[in-house]
Protein backbone atom coordinates (compact mmCIF):
# COMPACT_ATOMS: atom_id res chain seq x y z
CA UNK A 1 0.00 0.00 0.00
CA UNK A 2 1.21 3.50 -0.84
CA UNK A 3 2.42 6.15 1.88
CA UNK A 4 0.48 9.18 1.93
CA UNK A 5 1.78 12.08 1.02
CA UNK A 6 2.09 15.27 3.03
CA UNK A 7 -0.12 17.98 1.34
CA UNK A 8 0.75 21.02 3.61
CA UNK A 9 2.23 21.50 7.42
CA UNK A 10 -0.03 24.39 9.18
CA UNK A 11 1.67 26.40 12.03
CA UNK A 12 -0.64 27.94 15.02
CA UNK A 13 -2.66 31.28 13.77
CA UNK A 14 -2.18 34.18 16.24
CA UNK A 15 -4.43 33.11 19.01
CA UNK A 16 -7.72 34.60 20.34
CA UNK A 17 -9.72 34.03 22.71
CA UNK A 18 -13.36 32.78 22.58
CA UNK A 19 -15.54 33.78 25.85
CA UNK A 20 -12.73 34.39 28.71
CA UNK A 21 -12.08 30.95 28.96
CA UNK A 22 -10.23 29.53 25.76
CA UNK A 23 -7.72 30.91 24.13
CA UNK A 24 -7.66 29.03 20.52
CA UNK A 25 -5.43 28.82 17.58
CA UNK A 26 -8.16 28.35 14.36
CA UNK A 27 -6.94 25.69 11.98
CA UNK A 28 -10.21 24.48 10.46
CA UNK A 29 -11.59 26.75 8.26
CA UNK A 30 -8.22 28.80 8.12
CA UNK A 31 -6.22 30.65 5.96
CA UNK A 32 -3.82 28.20 3.97
CA UNK A 33 -6.60 26.68 2.42
CA UNK A 34 -8.32 24.72 4.98
CA UNK A 35 -11.53 25.51 4.14
CA UNK A 36 -14.73 23.07 5.35
CA UNK A 37 -15.15 21.50 1.75
CA UNK A 38 -11.35 20.35 1.40
CA UNK A 39 -11.35 19.44 5.59
CA UNK A 40 -15.21 17.65 5.25
CA UNK A 41 -16.38 15.84 7.40
CA UNK A 42 -14.28 18.15 9.63
CA UNK A 43 -15.58 21.69 9.29
CA UNK A 44 -14.17 23.53 12.54
CA UNK A 45 -10.67 22.68 15.13
CA UNK A 46 -10.22 25.13 17.24
CA UNK A 47 -7.10 24.31 19.69
CA UNK A 48 -6.00 25.71 23.05
CA UNK A 49 -2.61 25.38 23.21
CA UNK A 50 -0.87 24.75 26.76
CA UNK A 51 -1.79 27.99 28.55
CA UNK A 52 -1.83 29.15 32.24
CA UNK A 53 -5.33 30.80 33.92
CA UNK A 54 -4.51 31.98 37.23
CA UNK A 55 -7.15 31.05 40.47
CA UNK A 56 -10.49 32.67 39.44
CA UNK A 57 -13.28 32.47 41.97
CA UNK A 58 -15.75 33.82 38.99
CA UNK A 59 -15.30 30.36 36.49
CA UNK A 60 -13.90 31.77 32.97
CA UNK A 61 -15.61 30.38 29.67
CA UNK A 62 -18.36 30.96 27.00
CA UNK A 63 -22.09 31.87 28.16
CA UNK A 64 -25.07 30.80 26.44
CA UNK A 65 -24.80 30.23 22.72
CA UNK A 66 -27.34 27.94 20.06
CA UNK A 67 -25.90 25.14 17.33
CA UNK A 68 -27.39 23.49 14.91
CA UNK A 69 -26.60 21.17 12.61
CA UNK A 70 -23.30 19.20 13.40
CA UNK A 71 -21.55 17.49 16.52
CA UNK A 72 -18.83 19.08 18.94
CA UNK A 73 -16.57 17.11 20.06
CA UNK A 74 -13.94 18.70 23.18
CA UNK A 75 -11.00 16.65 23.73
CA UNK A 76 -9.71 17.59 27.35
CA UNK A 77 -5.05 17.03 27.92
CA UNK A 78 -5.16 19.85 30.53
CA UNK A 79 -8.05 21.05 32.86
CA UNK A 80 -11.37 20.43 33.14
CA UNK A 81 -14.83 21.85 31.72
CA UNK A 82 -18.06 21.89 33.24
CA UNK A 83 -20.77 21.98 30.30
CA UNK A 84 -24.79 22.11 30.30
CA UNK A 85 -27.58 22.43 27.23
CA UNK A 86 -30.91 23.06 27.69
CA UNK A 87 -32.10 19.48 26.88
CA UNK A 88 -31.03 18.47 30.13
CA UNK A 89 -27.77 17.20 29.42
CA UNK A 90 -24.56 18.45 31.18
CA UNK A 91 -21.34 16.99 32.84
CA UNK A 92 -17.74 17.67 33.64
CA UNK A 93 -15.26 16.83 30.71
CA UNK A 94 -12.03 16.07 33.08
CA UNK A 95 -7.69 15.91 31.85
CA UNK A 96 -7.99 12.73 29.40
CA UNK A 97 -11.88 12.61 28.58
CA UNK A 98 -13.93 13.82 25.85
CA UNK A 99 -17.26 15.18 25.30
CA UNK A 100 -19.32 14.64 22.04
CA UNK A 101 -22.19 16.28 21.73
CA UNK A 102 -24.46 16.02 18.61
CA UNK A 103 -26.22 19.70 18.07
CA UNK A 104 -28.15 18.32 14.90
CA UNK A 105 -31.95 19.92 15.39
CA UNK A 106 -30.43 22.09 18.04
CA UNK A 107 -29.15 23.17 21.94
CA UNK A 108 -28.36 26.07 23.52
CA UNK A 109 -24.91 25.21 25.01
CA UNK A 110 -22.36 26.55 27.55
CA UNK A 111 -19.18 25.56 29.05
CA UNK A 112 -16.90 27.09 31.79
CA UNK A 113 -13.62 25.59 33.39
CA UNK A 114 -15.12 23.42 36.19
CA UNK A 115 -15.51 25.01 39.38
CA UNK A 116 -12.32 23.33 41.41
CA UNK A 117 -9.46 24.02 38.62
CA UNK A 118 -10.90 27.58 38.48
CA UNK A 119 -10.11 28.44 41.69
CA UNK A 120 -6.91 26.63 42.01
CA UNK A 121 -5.71 27.55 38.46
CA UNK A 122 -3.11 25.77 36.26
CA UNK A 123 -2.31 25.17 32.75
CA UNK A 124 -5.40 24.49 30.00
CA UNK A 125 -4.83 22.64 26.99
CA UNK A 126 -8.19 21.47 25.14
CA UNK A 127 -9.27 21.01 20.98
CA UNK A 128 -12.79 21.57 20.17
CA UNK A 129 -13.68 19.84 16.57
CA UNK A 130 -17.13 20.32 14.73
CA UNK A 131 -18.02 17.08 12.77
CA UNK A 132 -20.74 18.04 10.04
CA UNK A 133 -23.98 15.84 9.96
CA UNK A 134 -25.10 14.71 6.71
CA UNK A 135 -28.49 16.06 5.43
CA UNK A 136 -30.46 13.03 6.79
CA UNK A 137 -29.71 13.77 10.46
CA UNK A 138 -28.83 17.62 10.69
CA UNK A 139 -32.41 17.63 12.58
CA UNK A 140 -32.42 14.26 14.37
CA UNK A 141 -33.05 14.76 18.20
CA UNK A 142 -29.56 15.85 20.05
CA UNK A 143 -27.75 13.31 22.26
CA UNK A 144 -24.40 13.29 24.66
CA UNK A 145 -21.68 10.70 24.65
CA UNK A 146 -19.01 11.35 27.45
CA UNK A 147 -16.23 9.32 27.49
CA UNK A 148 -13.74 9.21 30.44
CA UNK A 149 -10.06 8.47 30.17
CA UNK A 150 -11.09 5.47 32.51
CA UNK A 151 -13.35 4.31 30.06
CA UNK A 152 -11.30 4.80 26.56
CA UNK A 153 -10.70 2.11 24.80
CA UNK A 154 -6.87 2.03 24.15
CA UNK A 155 -4.22 0.01 22.06
CA UNK A 156 -1.39 -0.79 23.73
CA UNK A 157 2.07 -0.43 20.81
CA UNK A 158 4.87 -3.27 21.24
CA UNK A 159 8.00 -2.77 23.14
CA UNK A 160 6.87 0.14 25.57
CA UNK A 161 6.65 2.51 22.54
CA UNK A 162 3.25 4.35 23.89
CA UNK A 163 -0.61 3.94 23.40
CA UNK A 164 -3.52 4.88 21.20
CA UNK A 165 -6.38 5.80 22.16
CA UNK A 166 -9.32 5.40 20.22
CA UNK A 167 -12.18 7.74 20.29
CA UNK A 168 -13.85 7.04 17.21
CA UNK A 169 -13.40 4.64 14.55
CA UNK A 170 -10.71 2.22 14.93
CA UNK A 171 -7.29 1.22 15.68
CA UNK A 172 -5.28 -3.03 15.34
CA UNK A 173 -8.90 -4.16 16.12
CA UNK A 174 -9.52 -1.70 19.46
CA UNK A 175 -12.86 0.02 18.72
CA UNK A 176 -13.86 3.85 20.00
CA UNK A 177 -16.47 3.94 22.49
CA UNK A 178 -18.12 7.20 20.01
CA UNK A 179 -20.70 6.30 17.99
CA UNK A 180 -20.88 8.45 14.88
CA UNK A 181 -22.88 9.19 11.54
CA UNK A 182 -20.57 8.41 8.86
CA UNK A 183 -17.53 6.51 8.74
CA UNK A 184 -14.59 8.25 10.66
CA UNK A 185 -11.50 8.00 13.15
CA UNK A 186 -10.61 10.31 15.85
CA UNK A 187 -7.18 8.96 17.82
CA UNK A 188 -4.65 10.06 20.23
CA UNK A 189 -1.65 8.92 19.74
CA UNK A 190 0.86 8.99 22.75
CA UNK A 191 4.46 8.00 22.03
CA UNK A 192 7.14 7.62 24.18
CA UNK A 193 10.93 8.85 22.72
CA UNK A 194 11.25 6.88 19.64
CA UNK A 195 8.06 5.18 19.58
CA UNK A 196 6.53 4.44 16.26
CA UNK A 197 2.61 3.88 15.44
CA UNK A 198 1.89 3.14 11.76
CA UNK A 199 -1.55 4.02 10.73
CA UNK A 200 -3.49 3.12 7.35
CA UNK A 201 -6.92 5.27 6.44
CA UNK A 202 -8.64 4.83 2.98
CA UNK A 203 -7.24 7.78 0.49
CA UNK A 204 -10.02 9.00 0.05
CA UNK A 205 -10.56 9.94 3.33
CA UNK A 206 -9.76 12.97 4.83
CA UNK A 207 -6.66 13.04 7.07
CA UNK A 208 -4.84 15.15 9.15
CA UNK A 209 -3.31 15.37 12.28
CA UNK A 210 -2.11 17.81 15.31
CA UNK A 211 0.74 17.43 17.38
CA UNK A 212 -0.13 18.18 21.27
CA UNK A 213 2.80 17.79 23.16
CA UNK A 214 6.39 16.88 21.80
CA UNK A 215 7.78 16.91 17.93
CA UNK A 216 7.62 13.97 15.61
CA UNK A 217 9.11 12.54 12.62
CA UNK A 218 6.54 11.74 9.80
CA UNK A 219 7.12 9.45 6.60
CA UNK A 220 10.91 8.60 8.21
CA UNK A 221 11.79 12.14 7.29
CA UNK A 222 9.49 15.45 7.84
CA UNK A 223 9.70 16.98 11.34
CA UNK A 224 7.18 18.33 12.75
CA UNK A 225 6.69 20.51 16.00
CA UNK A 226 4.30 20.99 18.76
CA UNK A 227 1.36 22.90 18.19
CA UNK A 228 1.27 21.87 14.16
CA UNK A 229 -1.35 21.02 12.02
CA UNK A 230 -0.26 18.28 8.78
CA UNK A 231 -2.33 17.63 6.50
CA UNK A 232 -2.43 14.90 4.05
CA UNK A 233 -3.18 14.82 0.47
CA UNK A 234 -6.03 12.13 -0.85
CA UNK A 235 -4.10 9.33 -1.89
CA UNK A 236 -2.24 6.91 -0.46
CA UNK A 237 -2.91 5.10 2.90
CA UNK A 238 -0.13 4.50 5.11
CA UNK A 239 1.08 6.98 7.78
CA UNK A 240 4.12 6.38 10.08
CA UNK A 241 4.79 8.60 13.18
CA UNK A 242 7.99 8.37 15.33
CA UNK A 243 8.33 10.67 18.28
CA UNK A 244 11.02 12.66 18.59
CA UNK A 245 10.32 13.05 22.19
CA UNK A 246 7.82 12.11 24.79
CA UNK A 247 4.75 12.91 22.26
CA UNK A 248 0.81 13.22 22.20
CA UNK A 249 -0.57 13.33 18.12
CA UNK A 250 -4.23 13.71 17.35
CA UNK A 251 -5.09 11.74 14.11
CA UNK A 252 -8.29 12.36 12.51
CA UNK A 253 -9.27 10.55 9.18
CA UNK A 254 -13.25 10.92 7.76
CA UNK A 255 -15.15 9.82 4.72
CA UNK A 256 -16.09 13.30 3.20
CA UNK A 257 -19.65 14.42 3.27
CA UNK A 258 -20.19 15.33 -0.65
CA UNK A 259 -23.13 17.91 -0.05
CA UNK A 260 -23.55 21.66 -0.06
CA UNK A 261 -22.43 23.18 3.01
CA UNK A 262 -23.75 26.49 4.34
CA UNK A 263 -22.76 28.13 7.24
CA UNK A 264 -23.25 30.98 9.26
CA UNK A 265 -22.09 31.51 13.00
CA UNK A 266 -23.11 28.57 15.33
CA UNK A 267 -25.31 27.09 12.51
CA UNK A 268 -23.78 24.32 9.70
CA UNK A 269 -26.70 23.19 6.79
CA UNK A 270 -26.65 22.47 3.26
CA UNK A 271 -28.82 25.76 2.12
CA UNK A 272 -29.29 29.17 3.06
CA UNK A 273 -33.17 29.83 3.54
CA UNK A 274 -32.00 26.64 6.23
CA UNK A 275 -29.81 28.68 7.39
CA UNK A 276 -32.51 31.76 7.84
CA UNK A 277 -34.86 28.69 9.18
CA UNK A 278 -32.23 27.97 11.82
CA UNK A 279 -32.22 31.99 12.60
CA UNK A 280 -35.61 32.02 12.94
CA UNK A 281 -36.34 28.90 15.19
CA UNK A 282 -34.01 29.98 17.79
CA UNK A 283 -35.42 33.43 18.02
CA UNK A 284 -38.64 32.24 18.18
CA UNK A 285 -36.84 30.33 21.41
CA UNK A 286 -37.41 26.67 19.76
CA UNK A 287 -33.96 25.91 21.33
CA UNK A 288 -35.06 25.58 24.77
CA UNK A 289 -34.25 27.77 27.22
CA UNK A 290 -30.83 27.71 29.73
CA UNK A 291 -29.62 30.59 32.22
CA UNK A 292 -26.64 31.84 31.56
Amino acid sequence: MKTKTIERIVAPSTPHFVGDGFRVHNFIPGSQGLSMPRMTPFIMLDYNSKFYFPPSEVPKGVGVHPHRGFETVTIAYKGKVAHHDSSGGGGVIGEGGVQWMTAASGVLHKEYHEESFSKTGGDFQMVQLWVNLPAAHKMSNPKYQAISKEEMATYTLPKQQGTIEVIAGDYNDVKGSASTFTPLHMLNARLHKGGTANFSFPEHYTTCLLVIEGSITLQDSEVIATDHLVLFENEGENITITASEEAVVLVLSGEPILEPIAAQGPFVMNTKEEIAQAITDYNMGKFGYLED
